[in-house]
């Protein structure tokens, strides 16, 4: 963790939105890992406090280069807001930039799933979906662009998923969101280049975390029976593989199977709805022989 005597990320600051659960927990702790200050941002102050605990104990001591003295420990903040809410938003990230500094790094987690079949979906939850997952993303984005743009630095990385370059059954509300995230790091990518700001964008397959679960309870019998064959990542080894990611300044950051697939999907995409179809139709026969969903 280490290196010539300090933690690799001490003295840098990451501000992570949806940090009190899931994919953004599992980033901050890691963070905090290999020594940076890490600030935490959601709407649950109790989830915001547990995490906040969790993040703290994987703080780094203060650590010093030779011939120095040990500084201060890393810190650890949460901010209770709604990524939703620009002007609120706004505020409180002013506030934070004001008390400690331009960050180096703003991580956005924000985002939920309710999988259905497009018969069952209302218009009310295509535009929750787009509000959540896309503007709560977007929202911090634009809070902090121009402290990043006046400091001429740093790093903005959004959460898109493996449904940000497929189309499953099921998702009809939350992939158009995905893809949405995914256009705007590809934009952000290029235009923010000459300022000096890096852009990445993480592409998560199935993940273990509160929001997987909540999925389980509404998904189609057929999307259940799809994901089954898929495998699971646990939070904390896609946080691993997304700080690692940051670090090494990559945009695309695809863990696990997204990396295969995301092959597929752009080089040969015929090939890939022929995989998903016949995915379907073993799924589908699954169902009609009397699949149950766990």
């Amino acid at each position: 963790m280490a290196r010539n005597g300090m933690a690799p990320l001490h003295g840098k600051t990451a501000v992570i939105t949806g940090g009190s659960k899931g994919i953004g927990r599992a980033t901050a702790v890691e963070f905090a890992r290999l020594g940076a200050n890490v600030c935490i941002l959601a709407r649950d102050a109790g989830k915001l406090a547990e995490a906040a605990r969790a993040i703290r104990a994987a703080v780094v001591p203060g650590e010093s280069a030779p011939g120095k003295e040990a500084g201060p420990p890393a810190f650890v903040e949460t901010i209770e807001a709604d990524a939703t809410d620009y002007e609120g938003l706004k505020r409180l990230l002013d506030a934070f930039v004001s008390a400690r500094g331009v960050p180096d790094y703003l991580v956005n987690c924000v985002g939920y799933a309710v999988p259905r079949r497009i018969r069952e979906l209302s218009p009310e939850d295509f535009t929750d979906n787009m509000k959540v997952n896309y503007f709560g993303q977007l929202n911090p984005i634009l809070a902090l662009l121009p402290a990043f743009m006046d400091a001429k630095k740093g790093h903005i990385a959004t959460c898109s998923s493996a449904a940000g370059f497929l189309g499953l059954m099921g998702y009809a509300a939350y992939t158009p969101t995905k893809y949405a995230i995914a256009g705007l790091s590809e934009v952000l990518r290029h235009e923010l280049k000459p300022a000096g700001i890096r852009v990445s964008v993480l592409y998560p397959p199935d993940t273990d975390t509160p929001g997987f679960e909540a999925e389980n309870r509404t998904k189609p019998a057929e999307l259940h029976a799809m994901s089954e064959g898929g495998g699971l990542l646990t939070p904390e080894a896609v946080g691993r593989i997304f700080v690692k990611g940051i670090m090494r300044r990559k945009y695309y950051i695809m863990p696990g199977q997204s990396a295969l697939m995301w092959r597929i999907a752009r080089h040969a995409p015929l090939l890939m709805h022929a995989i998903l179809d016949g995915e379907y139709a073993k799924a589908r026969k699954k169902v009609a022989n009397g699949y149950l969903r766990a």
